[in-house]
C-alpha cells in the first residue's frame, strides 16, 4: 500500500511538471517578422512604455492573469488620395491626385504610439485615419507653393509632402513608405495655358535655331569655296617647296636615324651589361638569403635536437633532485620527530620513576621518624640481596678445574690447611663495607666493622657461639 501511494505521488508530481511545462510553452509568445507583438497589462515599465511592451522579432513570456498580448500587422497600406480644389500660393485651386503607401513603424518610440492608438483597430480604420492626416497635410503643403513649382518641380513637392505627412503619421504610429504624385490639373486652365506657352516658346526657339542653321550653312559654303581655291594654289606652291624640303628632311632624317641607331646600339649594349650585372647581384643576394635561411633552419634544428632535450633533461634532473631532497628532508624530519618523541617518552618515564622514588624515600624517612640511621638501614636491608649478589659475582666466573690440598694437620692456632684455603678464598671477595663505602654509604656497626690491620671485617660481638671445626677433615686431593 505504501508503495502504491509513493507511485501515485510520483505520477502526480510528473503530471504537475508536464502541465506547468505546457502552460509555460503556451504563454511563451513568438513574434513573426511581419508583425509587432504588444504585451499589455502589468508590464512593469516606466514613463511612456508603462502601458505596453512592444517587440518586433524575438519572443517573450506573457504572464497569465496580469498580462495579455496582441499583434499589429506591418502589411503596407495603399491609400488613394484624390485631392481636388486645394488652394495654391496664388489662390488658384488645383487637383493633385496621388497614391500613398503607409505602414506601422518599427521604431521604438513610434511603435509605442501605434500600440497605444492602433491596437485593436481594423485595417480599414487605420486606412481612413491615415487618409485624413494625409489630406490635411497635402493642403498645407500646396498652400505654401506656387502652381509653377507644383507643376514643374515634382521632386520638391514630394519632399515637402513627405516632411509634413511623416511627422503627423508618427504621432499615431505610422510611417510613410512611398508617395506617387499623378497629373496635376486646375479648374481655371492655368496649367494648360502654361503648357501651351511652353510649347509655343519651344516651337519658336526651334524655328529660330533652324533659320540660324540655314544661314550659317550658306555662309559656310561660300567661305569653304574661297578657302578651297586659296588652299589649292598654295598647295601647288608648297608642293615644290615641300619636295625640296622633304629631300633635305630625308637626308637629315637618315643621318639622325643612323646616329640614333648607333646611340641606341650603345645604350642597348650598356643596358644589357647593366641588366646582366643586376641579375648576378640579385642572384647572389638571393643565394645569400637562402644560405642565411638555411643557417637559421640548421640552428633551429640543432636547438630542437640538442638544446631543448638538454633543457628538458636538466629540468627532469632538477625535479628529481628536488623530489629526492624533499624526501630526505621529510624522512630526516620524521626520524628526528621519532627520536624526539622517544627521548621525550624516556625522559617522562625517568621523571616518573624518580618522582615515585623520591615519594618512596620521603615515605621511608617519614616511617623512620626522620632518623637518618633507620632510613639508611631500611634502604640497605632492601638492597642487601643485590649487594651480596654483586659480591659473589667477583668469584662466580672463576674456572677451577682441579683443587689439590695436602693436609699437614692442625697448626698451633688449631686451624688446618683446608680451613686456611677456604678462608683465603672467601677473603678474596670484596668486603661489604668497602663496596658501600665506595658509593658513600657507611654501614652500621652491628653489621661488622673493618679490621684495621688486614682490612677484613671483624666478627660481630654477638653471643652466637661459633660452630666447631669439622673433626674429620676432607681427605687429600679431594675436589671442592
Amino acid at each position: 500500500m505504501a508503495g502504491f501511494e509513493f507511485l501515485v505521488l510520483i505520477a502526480t508530481i510528473v503530471l504537475l511538471f508536464f502541465v506547468t511545462l505546457i502552460g509555460f510553452a503556451t504563454r511563451y509568445k513568438r513574434c513573426p517578422s511581419d508583425k509587432i507583438l504588444v504585451v499589455y497589462g502589468k508590464t512593469g515599465g516606466k514613463g511612456p512604455s508603462k502601458s505596453a511592451k512592444c517587440i518586433h522579432g524575438g519572443a517573450t513570456f506573457v504572464w497569465p492573469v496580469i498580462q495579455d498580448h496582441a499583434f499589429l500587422d506591418l502589411t503596407p497600406i495603399p491609400i488613394e488620395i484624390k485631392l481636388e480644389g486645394a488652394l495654391s500660393l496664388q489662390n488658384i485651386r488645383v487637383n493633385t491626385p496621388a497614391t500613398f503607401t503607409v505602414g506601422i513603424s518599427t521604431e521604438p518610440g513610434v511603435m509605442q504610439n501605434a500600440a497605444e492608438r492602433l491596437l485593436g483597430q481594423t485595417m480599414q480604420n487605420v486606412q481612413d485615419l491615415a487618409r485624413d492626416i494625409i489630406f490635411g497635410q497635402m493642403r498645407v503643403v500646396i498652400a505654401t507653393m506656387s502652381i509653377e513649382d507644383v507643376n514643374a518641380d515634382r521632386e520638391q513637392l514630394i519632399d515637402n509632402i513627405t516632411k509634413g505627412v511623416e511627422s503627423e503619421l508618427q504621432k499615431v504610429g505610422l510611417r510613410l513608405i512611398n508617395v506617387n504624385i499623378q497629373d496635376i490639373t486646375d479648374e481655371s486652365g492655368y496649367i494648360d495655358a502654361l503648357g501651351r506657352e511652353a510649347a509655343a516658346r519651344a516651337i519658336n526657339e526651334a524655328k529660330r535655331k533652324v533659320a540660324m542653321q540655314m544661314r550659317d550653312g550658306e555662309i559656310g559654303k561660300a567661305e569653304a569655296e574661297r578657302e578651297q581655291r586659296i588652299k589649292v594654289a598654295a598647295a601647288h606652291a608648297a608642293a615644290v617647296e615641300g619636295e625640296n624640303t622633304a629631300k633635305i628632311t630625308v637626308a637629315n632624317s637618315d643621318a639622325a636615324r643612323r646616329e640614333r641607331e648607333a646611340e641606341a646600339e650603345r645604350r642597348a649594349t650598356a643596358s644589357e651589361k647593366v641588366q646582366s650585372a643586376q641579375a648576378l647581384q640579385e642572384s647572389y643576394t638571393a643565394e645569400e638569403l637562402a644560405e642565411r635561411e638555411r643557417a637559421r633552419r640548421e640552428e633551429a634544428t640543432q636547438v630542437a635536437n640538442i638544446v631543448i632535450p638538454a633543457e628538458i633533461e636538466k629540468r627532469r634532473v632538477e625535479v628529481i633532485a628536488e623530489a629526492e631532497a624533499e624526501r630526505i628532508r621529510r624522512t630526516k624530519r620524521g626520524e628526528a620527530d621519532g627520536v624526539l618523541a622517544m627521548m621525550t617518552a624516556e625522559a617522562d618515564g625517568l621523571k616518573a620513576i624518580l618522582t615515585r622514588k623520591a615519594a618512596g624515600f620521603a615515605d621511608i624517612v617519614k616511617a623512620a621518624e626522620s632518623k637518618a640511621e633507620l632510613a639508611a638501614l631500611l634502604l640497605i636491608t632492601e638492597q642487601m640481596p643485590q649487594l651480596v649478589e654483586e659480591q659473589v659475582k667477583a668469584i662466580s666466573n672463576l674456572k677451577i678445574d682441579n683443587i689439590t690440598v695436602w693436609e699437614g694437620g692442625r697448626k698451633a692456632d688449631g686451624r688446618t690447611s683446608t680451613a686456611d684455603f677456604l678462608s683465603g678464598m672467601v677473603g678474596s671477595l670484596p668486603p661489604l663495607h668497602e663496596l658501600t663505602k665506595n658509593v658513600g654509604i657507611e654501614l652500621p656497626q652491628f653489621l661488622g666493622k673493618l679490621d684495621e690491620q688486614n682490612g677484613a671485617p671483624a666478627r660481630s660481638e654477638s653471643p652466637t657461639p661459633v660452630a666447631p671445626a669439622d673433626p674429620d677433615p676432607a681427605p687429600p686431593n679431594s675436589p671442592e
